[in-house]
């Protein structure tokens, strides 16, 4: 369960790396989640934290209705999985998901990091990543953490939409 929770979030371009070492165990860094009710099912493969989910790690804060972690068995030997990516297959936030790091926010209605692929999803009629005042968004907002493209997609409800500020640094 622990290599699970140290995993949580350290997903997508939200990952942030925080230089307190008084938050720090074991050289990685303290995460600290809280919820309504949690529920484990080894034989399933899953933890399901439900009901005014609070994640946090260094400067990270995850908000949800409902964030379920779904897994692999634990490799044999515990030192193979240093960040304990390989034990994860996906992760699955809901309702009213805002992500914070930094300057940065992003809001959906539901948010999929799939670890094969290194994808994070954010869908919901009014997703929506914001940095200062420049922001886009659209239903869909698809992260490729393996070669930094991102891609919005609009529906015939609603298109695309971005706005930025010259002389800004945009939204990276």
């Amino acid at each position: 369960m622990a290599t699970i929770l140290s995993f949580i979030l350290m997903t997508g371009a939200l990952a942030h790396a925080d230089k307190k070492s008084s938050d720090k165990a074991d050289g990685k860094e303290k995460i600290r989640i809280s919820a309504e009710t949690l529920t484990s099912d080894m034989e399933a493969k899953y933890a399901e934290f439900i009901g005014n989910v609070r994640a946090t790690q260094g400067n990270t804060v995850i908000t949800c209705d409902k964030l379920k972690v779904f897994y692999n068995d634990q490799p044999n030997d515990e030192k193979k999985s240093v960040s304990g990516e390989e034990s994860i297959k996906k992760i699955l936030a809901e309702g009213n998901v805002r992500i914070i790091l930094d300057d940065k926010t992003a809001e959906a209605a539901q948010a999929v990091y799939t670890t094969n692929d290194k994808i994070l999803t954010l869908s919901g009629e009014n997703s929506k990543v914001s940095s200062g005042s420049s922001f886009f968004s659209g239903s869909k907002i698809i992260f490729y953490r393996t070669d930094g493209r991102i891609r919005v997609e609009g529906n015939r409800k609603k298109q695309v939409e971005v706005e930025l500020y010259p002389g800004g640094s945009g939204i990276e």
